[in-house]
């Protein structure tokens, strides 16, 4: 595969300084390559995956009736043979992770995450989807692992481009339902929503026993608020605007920020999630690196 062609969400010298590092789940996952990661399962089956959205040339007989009469919706069961770790990234494309004002956009720095993370997994033999969405869905891969797969992947961050509000709340809980089997999932969002409602979706990726972790994303003015003259903000998923002196607004506004990301942490805390605060000045390689070396280091003390 040619790396260049995708140069805005890859960079080839961090894909190099990365290959020799893997990404272990957490906890023990369901349908692996033996000597990856931990199952809690023996032996080989076919096991119950996820329901997917019936489209046409589906195998009608995989139809799951029981789910068409309480939703009035068509959906597919899935079933996958013990393979391999399955990893679906959350990619939010919301019109908030537009804001950039240091030289990159929320959204640029999420999807160079959300590749590099996807090359790596296709790499090491793992599965990797994409769920890509604003207020509705944008798009939905399934895992797979093959190099025709990763392109697509590649090819849908490329064409992406955020509008709209979030619907990283609905999005969550949807998928929690959707998907049974036990995965790894990948959030990046700015996570700006109500952060109770963003918490309880925790509680239900928990409680459906996914390893999950989320890329919470602030550009450094959102978190400093480092302004010298009055300005003019404007809300970017909404209509709200608001002329205010950052001198007068400043402390409360930290202070605020301050809650927010102590509320959202101690909910990842509670809920066994990885949660990594990230500002869009730190090279997102760094980043990684820190991710992956967190995740070996857990693994190995598990072993």
């Amino acid at each position: 595969m040619n790396e260049s062609a995708y140069s805005e969400i890859l960079d080839g010298d961090v894909l190099t300084r990365l290959s020799g590092q893997f990404l272990h789940a957490r906890q023990p996952m369901v349908g692996n390559i033996v000597g990856h990661h931990k199952s809690p399962y023996r032996g080989s089956s076919v096991e119950f995956a996820e329901y997917r959205k019936y489209v046409p040339g589906d195998d009608p007989r995989l139809l799951d009736w029981r789910v068409l009469a309480r939703t009035d919706r068509y959906y597919i069961r899935e079933f996958e043979a013990d393979t391999n770790l399955r990893c679906y990234i959350v990619l939010d494309c919301s019109k908030s992770m537009t804001f950039g004002e240091k030289g990159i956009r929320k959204f640029d720095y999420a999807r160079k995450i959300a590749a590099t993370l996807s090359y790596l997994l296709v790499h090491q033999g793992d599965a990797v989807g994409l769920e890509i969405f604003d207020d509705g869905v944008v798009a939905d891969i399934p895992p797979r692992r093959n190099p025709v797969h990763l392109k697509y992947i590649f090819e849908t961050l490329a064409a992406a481009e955020p509008r709209g509000e979030t619907g990283l709340v609905a999005e969550l809980h949807q998928f929690a339902e959707r998907i049974r089997q036990r995965a790894m999932v990948i959030i990046i969002s700015d996570c700006f929503c109500d952060v109770d409602e963003l918490l309880n979706c925790f509680e239900h990726l928990h409680f459906q026993k996914h390893d999950f972790a989320l890329f919470h994303l602030l550009d450094p003015l959102e978190l400093d608020l480092d302004l010298d003259r009055p300005i003019r903000f404007q809300d970017m998923e909404g209509s709200d605007v608001l002329l205010a002196e950052p001198e007068i607004i400043r402390e409360p506004y930290l202070e605020a920020v301050r809650d927010y990301l102590v509320k959202i942490h101690e909910g990842c805390n509670k809920h066994n999630a990885d949660y990594r605060r990230v500002s869009t000045d730190q090279p997102y390689d760094a980043i990684l690196a820190d991710f992956l070396v967190d995740r070996e280091m857990l693994a190995k003390g598990r072993a």
